[in-house]
């Protein structure tokens, strides 16, 4: 008889986890970042990126246990939008285990503050909402096994400090592929192929070596017991702890010239396929398609109006070979992004951090204008939501 696990305590522990999976529980175990997740350039993502290699290693070590695993991983995506992405793609699954990887996407070598607040909102809110144990990664391009050294990767020197403080286990590939490296046991031409002019996803030898960095780190801290735990006070502000993915299309009527559709089941790799990431999508546009070849001129798409209390301010779409640009107002000042992101031929995400750092505790403006005048050839902007977090974290039509 197959057991429905429970989690006990105010915070699960590795070593609950562990004995859950001996019983034979249902166990759900998550994997969110960016392509070195998704296992892009793995002969076959779906068995042979990291986080393929680690479920079969679970399923290996607990052949009692009933795993579901949990992709949430989408390419070129940072914690921001992970932040804004967290209650849909992983809460929603209850997961019992989150391995999180966003250090390099970031930047390993960078830091900002309000990207610091956003991977440390997910750790957080994790812990205290799911009650679930993390397993942060660093995962490695080439150049950071070549550098030999950690000191100078300041956002990882950042993001172990959050790990420590909440008593997060870390699967450090960089430190153990420049040891690897140093003693001679790693050819990095067989790890990044030359021909692939690609020095940041590896072929399968690297996620390998990611998936024995990370079953480490997890064994370690089944091991040593450890117990994910909350400090009292967040070391870099409560930013992403309150946050709002607000759809477009829930502030019907829209404008003229807007629309909302299904996600595009058009995509240029698994991860960008925007049917698994977005529920719907609003479509300001300057034609009317009347087959997928032929489209007729129609008046460009109105501003849409909108208000929001928060600091922060994220659009979240999809970017399609007629994508445009699109101007955002906040509080009468003008910021202006491509929406296409993938280039003329690739159909994906798309998301743009239009501001952080504003006080959230005034009512600001908001007009999203798409940018058409002149265009001679079809385009649209392709939103779901506007994503605000801080404060209230609440927007609303004006």
């Amino acid at each position: 008889m197959v057991r429905i696990g429970r989690k006990t305590g105010t915070h699960l522990s590795f070593d609950d986890f562990a004995r859950r999976a001996e019983e034979g529980d249902r166990l759900c175990v998550a994997f969110l970042g960016g392509s070195l997740t998704w296992g892009a350039r793995a002969s076959d993502p779906q068995t042979s990126s990291y986080r393929a290699l680690v479920g079969q290693k679970l399923q290996g070590r607990y052949p009692k246990a009933h795993f579901t695993f949990v992709d949430a991983a989408i390419g070129g995506s940072g914690a921001q939008l992970g932040a804004f992405r967290l209650d849909r793609d992983v809460l929603a699954r209850q997961p019992d285990l989150l391995f999180l990887d966003f250090t390099l996407n970031d930047g390993v070598d960078a830091t900002t503050p309000d990207t610091l607040a956003a991977q440390e909102g997910i750790i957080r809110r994790v812990i205290t909402e799911a009650h679930c144990p993390v397993v942060q990664m660093f995962l490695a391009a080439r150049e950071h096994v070549t550098a030999g050294t950690t000191e100078k990767m300041t956002r990882r020197t950042a993001h172990l400090a959050i790990a420590e403080a909440y008593g997060v286990p870390c699967g450090d590939a960089i430190s153990l592929m420049q040891e690897t490296y140093k003693r001679g046991d790693l050819d990095l031409d067989a790890v990044w192929p030359p021909e692939s002019f690609d020095t940041c996803h590896p072929g399968d030898k690297g996620y390998a070596l990611y998936a024995e960095a990370a079953w480490n780190a997890f064994t370690r801290a089944v091991t040593e017991k450890v117990v994910c735990r909350a400090p009292a006070k967040t070391l870099h502000g409560e930013t992403y702890l309150r946050v709002a993915r607000v759809r477009l299309s829930s502030l019907a009527p829209l404008p003229q010239g807007w629309r909302v559709c299904a996600p595009s089941t058009d995509y240029c790799a698994f991860d960008f396929l925007m049917t698994r990431w977005l529920d719907d999508v609003a479509i300001a546009s300057n034609f009317i398609a009347q087959s997928r070849s032929a489209t007729t001129p129609c008046a460009p798409a109105q501003p849409l109006r909108l208000a929001f209390q928060g600091s922060s301010v994220l659009f979240f779409g999809q970017a399609t070979p007629r994508s445009g640009s699109c101007m955002i107002v906040i509080d009468g000042r003008g910021k202006t992004f491509d929406t296409r992101q993938l280039g003329p031929n690739n159909t994906g995400r798309m998301w743009f951090l239009a501001a952080d750092g504003l006080d959230p505790a005034v009512e600001h403006a908001l007009e999203i204008v798409p940018l058409f005048e002149g265009q001679d050839k079809p385009a649209e902007v392709c939103i779901e939501s506007v994503c605000i977090a801080g404060g209230a974290a609440t927007l609303w039509k004006r």
